[in-house]
């Protein structure tokens, strides 16, 4: 099936699926467990598997990713910028889509928010990052949030966003079929391996590298890290 043919087949039930997204996080806890569905216990395990990832990035000697900015893209109270991009790049901007998270960020973050610059409140299907400007552009389970189109579209401004050796990582989960799953508790999708490698490909973007997150709990969809140029 095509789930973009088949259900955003006009603009209002696209409206729809971004306000029903939208409404469902109004009613999330701006706590680590409400970021992590119930399960703040796996924040460590990622954030340390995202570290060894970008690492391969950093350590590249022929074309060393910069450390200068990046920017997480679905911030929520800022999990990611604080655990993780803070402890690279020198200055993080944050977009998310819900004020009431970005009000709790810099309270979250705590001694290290003063280098936290823009937080941005904005869905990313309407977000547009400023050129040659990121070193990272970090997105973890926030995609599937985003309709096809408005993924590649989305994926083509951030390309546009990089600086030299600079990459876009997408984190997370992956169907456990070849067909597109829809939650409609929260009004997302998970798409297929196969699905997402289409949208790099429509978006103008390479595939650097791909990794498993490994140590999650049983049950859990399997979860991915794509590094795009």
């Amino acid at each position: 099936m095509n789930w973009q043919t088949n259900t955003m087949a006009n603009a209002e039930n696209i409206s729809t699926f971004y306000a029903k997204g939208k409404d469902y996080w109004e009613m999330v806890p701006a706590t680590i467990d409400g970021m992590l569905g119930g399960f703040s216990e796996i924040s460590n395990i990622d954030i340390q598997a995202s570290a060894r990832f970008l690492n391969t990035f950093l350590q590249d000697k022929k074309n060393p990713l910069g450390h200068s900015r990046a920017i997480d893209c679905g911030a929520g109270i800022g999990r990611i910028t604080k655990h993780f991009l803070l402890k690279i790049f020198d200055i993080v901007d944050m977009v998310e889509q819900s004020q009431r998270f970005l009000d709790h960020a810099r309270e979250y973050i705590g001694s290290e928010a003063n280098r936290v610059d823009k937080l941005i409140c904005c869905g990313l299907q309407d977000f547009v990052p400023e050129p040659n400007t990121y070193d990272v552009v970090w997105c973890q389970w926030v995609t599937g949030h985003l309709t096809n189109d408005h993924f590649i579209t989305f994926l083509k401004r951030c390309k546009a966003s990089l600086r030299k050796n600079g990459v876009i990582v997408i984190k997370d989960n992956l169907s456990s079929t070849d067909e597109v799953e829809m939650d409609n508790q929260d009004s997302s999708v998970t798409r297929p391996r196969s699905l997402l490698l289409k949208l790099f490909k429509d978006a103008g973007l390479e595939l650097l590298a791909e990794r498993k997150q490994y140590k999650f709990p049983k049950g859990l969809y399997e979860v991915k890290m794509f590094a795009l140029r």
